[in-house]
């Protein structure tokens, strides 16, 4: 009765000895997000889930192999397409990245190496003298020093009982594909700086040019003021604001020549390049349809795409099996090694039959007693496990908020822009009538000067709007992941993969 008790028993210890040890399995945490986002009109025809109140939810699953695009190309420029190539190539920070996932890469490597038994060789001479007692030999007896020669192949391997090998190299792959993730998200924010770098500077262009202009017409206001002063037809009053307002006006235009060196600066060192060495050539922006039209019904998969997802989503996965290497350090180790070869008093003697030698052994050790640090380790690492959950939930809440908040940049910019056109129309024409009036006499010179300062003030403002609808479409990109059709998404797969 007892043998057969025994014997039902024993696997069933064995089993639970495996399963207490093993890596839990790993389980996708359940983020409850929004199907279409806030800002899109549509909803998404793609399956979702329904909640209890009957709010529809899409879960979220990272996918960051699907393909991102050149999406920079959606905007038809060629001098951004170049920056971008410069860019990836020469980027220190993605170069720092890309250094960090051949680290990754290796560690893994080096964990998957524990998998195979470990193979060496081992050659050397010595010449030694042993005591009458080593030898076995009378006390006195004298023993000459002699040369002792060997050659020896070993190998050993750890057996891999209670998944100890196996979770380390699911938790180094993890750590593997985090880094790879981290570095697409290096790349695709590079690209993202490079583009918003670019179009700021050819905002400060325009608000240069803008600002010049007003320039010229203060320099005409004074040539013009400065006559009529000197026919007695104004007085001294008039000269001075004029002056005034033109000396106001160049300090403007100096001072948006500090922003676009800042900004030409960071444009350099984007592109891996010397500030000293780099100069960006004057490009106005001067039209805002030219800017790519993203659909505002886009699917909230589409956030699937984002590398910092992905990356959180790898250091999961990591996390949960560090659980499992913790949990085998309770349980025994078993080690297997084998050795073989020839010891001898020449090389020649060596590789004699007579001369062989050989061993092959088992280790099986475990701790006894460790004062908790194995129980402890677990906790940690289940600790870390939930840790890395609640980062990866953030990071998912973080990509739906930056989303929205773009799509809601662009609609409320397209609005401004669409007041402010229509107000630079209007303000053109009361400077144009101010104009007329104070030269037929009419008018005050602080009409006119009030209408040109609203004139400057509104043009600079259609210019600056001009300048966040194009950095907010970029955002809006970087905040999706990348590209966002699948024409602009097919050219990327080998990018991605590298």
């Amino acid at each position: 009765m007892k043998t057969m008790i025994a014997r039902g028993v024993t696997p069933l210890l064995a089993a639970l000895l495996l399963t207490a040890c093993a890596a839990p399995k790993f389980e996708q945490p359940q983020v409850a997000t929004p199907a279409a986002f806030k800002e899109s009109p549509a909803v998404a025809t793609e399956a979702v889930a329904t909640a209890a109140d009957g709010t529809t939810w899409k879960v979220g699953q990272p996918a960051e192999s699907q393909p991102r695009g050149e999406w920079w190309r959606a905007f038809h420029d060629a001098s951004l397409d170049a920056l971008v190539a410069e860019a990836t190539a020469n980027n220190q920070s993605l170069t720092v990245a890309a250094a960090r996932v051949k680290q990754a890469r290796a560690i893994a490597g080096i964990a998957e190496a524990d998998r195979i038994p470990q193979v060496g060789v081992n050659v050397g001479a010595q010449r030694e003298r042993l005591s009458p007692l080593e030898a076995q030999l009378p006390r006195g007896t004298a023993i000459a020093p002699d040369n002792v020669y060997a050659a020896r192949l070993s190998a050993s391997y750890e057996v891999d009982l209670f998944g100890r090998v196996s979770s380390n190299v699911a938790a180094a792959r993890g750590d593997a594909g985090a880094v790879e993730a981290t570095y697409r998200s290096v790349l695709l924010s590079l690209q993202a700086d490079v583009a918003q770098t670019y179009f700021r500077l050819r905002e400060l262009d325009a608000e240069i040019a803008t600002v010049n202009q007003t320039v010229k017409l203060r320099e005409e206001s004074v040539r013009i003021t400065s006559r009529r002063f000197e026919l007695g037809d104004i007085g001294e009053f008039d000269l001075s604001r004029a002056k005034t307002e033109l000396s106001t006006a160049r300090a403007e235009a100096i001072g948006l020549q500090r922003d676009r060196a800042n900004a030409e600066h960071a444009l350099a060192v984007l592109l891996g390049k010397p500030a000293a060495a780099f100069s960006a050539p004057t490009a106005p922006l001067e039209d805002a349809a030219a800017l790519p039209t993203i659909p505002a019904g886009l699917p909230s998969a589409l956030l699937e795409r984002r590398p910092d997802i992905a990356s959180a989503q790898r250091t999961m996965e990591a996390a949960n099996a560090r659980i499992g290497v913790a949990r085998s350090a309770m349980f025994p180790a078993l080690n297997i090694s084998a050795a073989g070869g020839g010891v001898g008093t020449s090389m020649a003697e060596v590789f004699k039959w007579s001369s062989r030698s050989w061993l092959l052994g088992a280790a099986l050790s475990m701790p006894l007693i460790d004062g908790g640090r194995n129980r402890n380790n677990v906790v940690r690492s289940e600790a870390a496990l939930e840790e890395a959950v609640g980062s990866y939930r953030q990071s998912v809440l973080t990509a739906f908020a930056e989303v929205e908040d773009n799509l809601a940049g662009l609609r409320i910019l397209a609005g401004q822009s669409a007041e402010i056109e229509a107000a630079v129309v209007s303000a053109r024409r009361s400077a144009d009538l101010a104009q007329k009036l104070y030269d037929a006499g009419r008018g005050s010179y602080l009409e006119l000067l009030d209408a040109q300062r609203n004139q400057a003030t509104v043009e600079r403002n259609a210019v600056q709007l001009r300048g966040e609808r194009a950095i907010t479409t970029v955002a809006l990109i970087r905040a999706l992941g990348g590209g966002w059709d699948a024409a602009s998404r097919a050219d990327d797969t080998a990018q991605a993969r590298n």
